[in-house]
């Protein structure tokens, strides 16, 4: 039985998911990586869409699950803050590099000297290749080649090297379109980890959702842990996810169905 055999439907994944998160709140915490799986990937990490009700329909989720609620991602954290503005969420960024937990504490892996150093030199190294982009991460950095895919090979012996240069403190992670060095104690399964061991994610099930090769350590984490993980997108990649979905969209609209759903419960209530 191939990988996506092994998959429940897209259609009841999100529907049984809805089913968990109104049904049994207390039971759950949802994890949940940004872009390809709250939000559909662009051309350029700037040029993102963010959906008008998204916030809010999170910020209702979150309620409903008493705070159980966190994002993990890639991207930093501070940037992660500004897509979903005015609200704050527990978010792990750079892939656990860094971590603002429910009650407002912060951990986070801080940049050298030398690696700053690094990633300037390699914005010189990489200028010649015409639609390559270099973000700069703090921590991390990240060579996206979407708008340039014929550079795949140069690009990864480039940031392979860089990689090795930067020391044991940093490591390559490659991703959809885009190789990035990270921090190598990032990790997004052990930053899952990390929220169920405080509150209000402590004696909750886990349900992790992503859609990239980033992703497959916090689905590894959850299985093991007796909960849910969903993959979003199409399957180029084998994964440990138990489940898998077919867009962003699909993700948003079962929160946003949780949300309206809650909303109606206060209301019957009131």
């Amino acid at each position: 039985m191939s990988e996506q055999e092994k998959l429940q439907p897209t259609d009841a994944a999100t529907r049984h998911l809805a089913r968990r998160l109104v049904d049994e709140p207390d039971r759950w915490a949802l994890f949940l990586d940004i872009d390809g799986t709250l939000l559909d990937l662009a051309a350029t990490p700037d040029a993102i869409q963010v959906p008008l009700s998204l916030a809010g329909d999170l910020a209702a989720v979150s309620g409903r699950l008493g705070g159980a609620l966190a994002l993990v991602t890639g991207r930093s954290l501070p940037y992660a803050d500004g897509l979903f503005a005015p609200h704050r969420f527990p978010i792990a960024g750079l892939h656990g590099a860094q971590a603002r937990f429910a009650d407002g504490s912060v951990s986070e892996v801080t940049e050298t000297p030398a690696f700053i150093a690094l990633k300037r030199r390699l914005v010189d190294e990489t200028a010649w290749m015409e639609g390559v982009l270099i973000e700069d991460k703090g921590a991390a950095v990240a060579a996206h080649y979407r708008l340039a895919p014929a550079y795949d090979t140069a690009l990864e012996r480039i940031m392979r090297d860089f990689a090795e240069e930067a020391g044991p403190a940093w490591v390559l992670q490659p991703g959809k379109m885009v190789f990035e060095i990270r921090p190598s104690r990032a990790d997004k399964g052990e930053a899952v980890a990390s929220y169920l061991e405080q509150t209000p994610f402590t004696g909750r099930l886990p349900i992790a959702i992503g859609d990239d090769l980033t992703d497959e350590s916090m689905f590894a984490l959850a299985n093991a842990r007796g909960g849910r993980s969903i993959r979003v997108g199409s399957l180029s990649t084998a994964t440990c996810a138990l489940a898998k979905c077919s867009s962003p969209s699909a993700i948003r609209s079962m929160l946003a169905t949780v949300a309206a759903t809650n909303a109606r419960k206060a209301a019957a209530a009131s």
